[in-house]
């Protein structure tokens, strides 16, 4: 296994539901950033205008619960009777190979790959306010008032997880929200302990 400043860095980012979290992806994915973006695995069928590889690795339930019992999922949950999972060995891969990896998973999620990977970057993406999320949520039209109701209720369940993240990105324009990323993603790269061996030849023994 190479050093720690040789391995590629693993970044999460979790939010509510309607916030703009693949929109803000996408851009900053478009825009060329030197990132792998980790496809989560699940067991539920593809929805209309999803495309296998992309949006999910769709696998059969018996796939996805052998690769439980073979660790194969660094993060994984049960969620209204499917399964929904991070294939852990891709990761690694990638990770081993130097390149920084982007996970989009939830705060449950989240909370494991932070147990597994105690330097990971976290982040968390923030609407306005519940009243701008609302909004955008209404301006889906695809949900009832009752899944309205439910959906802003999970919200703020996972809001009140955001106080352990490493940053806060407020989603209210999303090119300035793409860019307050990217600034991260940036700043991570100049962390002391991944750039060391470059300061080591200017240090004079004594």
């Amino acid at each position: 296994m190479p050093p720690q400043d040789q391995r590629g860095q693993l970044f999460v980012i979790s939010a509510p539901s309607g916030v703009g979290k693949t929109t803000i992806i996408r851009s900053i994915l478009s825009e060329g950033a030197s990132l792998r973006f980790s496809v989560s695995c699940t067991t539920r069928l593809p929805r209309q205008g999803e495309i296998p590889g992309r949006d999910y690795h769709f696998l059969s339930r018996e796939e996805f619960e052998s690769g439980i019992q073979a660790g194969r999922f660094l993060e994984w949950a049960h969620v209204h009777g499917k399964y929904y999972g991070t294939d852990g060995e891709q990761i690694e891969e990638w990770l081993i190979d130097g390149e920084d990896v982007l996970l989009d998973i939830d705060v449950q999620g989240a909370r494991q790959v932070r147990c597994a990977h105690p330097q990971a970057h976290t982040i968390f993406i923030l609407p306005p306010s519940l009243e701008a999320l609302e909004e955008r949520l209404r301006g889906r039209g695809t949900e009832s008032r009752e899944q309205m109701a439910t959906r802003l209720a999970a919200a703020r369940r996972e809001i009140q997880e955001a106080h352990w993240y490493d940053y806060i990105v407020v989603n209210d324009v999303v090119q300035e929200a793409a860019a307050d990323l990217q600034a991260i993603f940036r700043s991570c790269r100049c962390l002391r302990r991944l750039q060391l061996e470059r300061v080591r030849p200017y240090l004079i023994a004594h």
